[in-house]
């Protein structure tokens, strides 16, 4: 399902711990680490696909998380040409996302990456909040970025380092 202009849309989640960290990703077979992420299907909210996609990627359920915030618009990134199936070539440009803040107030071993029978991940750490801004994919460096410092008002030791970037950059 793609919008007019090209985009799929999807959510993404930053899940993150009682200290702030967030949950990282390994794609499974490879050597690339991102956030959870999906489509959102036909008929489904943003919020319904994220405790879908949750639970598909990650193995919690909504009784493991608490939502503290999400992005107001959508974040769209284009996908080079080279990583776009050729079938999709020409009408797919990218993703257009809302982001979710997630609070784990499970535990951690409540996570399962084989919770669904297409796992999406391999291996999982905590980072810290802004560590994946620098080692995220290039192309979805800038839609991290944004999200991340969108939602970055959510979380108190998190804010001050924004504003203390902000104030620094003045």
């Amino acid at each position: 399902m793609l919008d007019r202009d090209g985009y799929r849309p999807n959510v993404g989640i930053i899940l993150c711990n009682h200290k702030n960290q967030v949950f990282w990703g390994k794609r499974i077979r490879e050597h690339s680490w991102q956030f959870p992420q999906g489509g959102i299907k036909h008929g489904e909210t943003p919020e319904q696909a994220m405790y879908r996609e949750l639970e598909e990627e990650v193995g919690l359920k909504a009784c493991h998380v608490q939502i503290l915030g999400r992005t107001r618009d959508w974040l769209r990134y284009e996908v080079p040409t080279h990583w776009v199936r050729r079938e999709w070539r020409g009408s797919y440009k990218g993703q257009k996302q809302i982001w979710f803040l997630l609070r784990l107030t499970g535990r951690d071993c409540d996570v399962s990456l084989r919770a669904s029978t297409h796992p999406e991940f391999d291996a999982w750490r905590w980072s810290d909040y802004w560590d994946p801004v620098d080692s995220v994919i290039e192309f979805k460096r800038d839609v991290y970025e944004r999200a991340l410092n969108e939602l970055a008002r959510f979380l108190a030791h998190v804010q001050r380092r924004v504003e203390a970037a902000r104030l620094g950059g003045q």
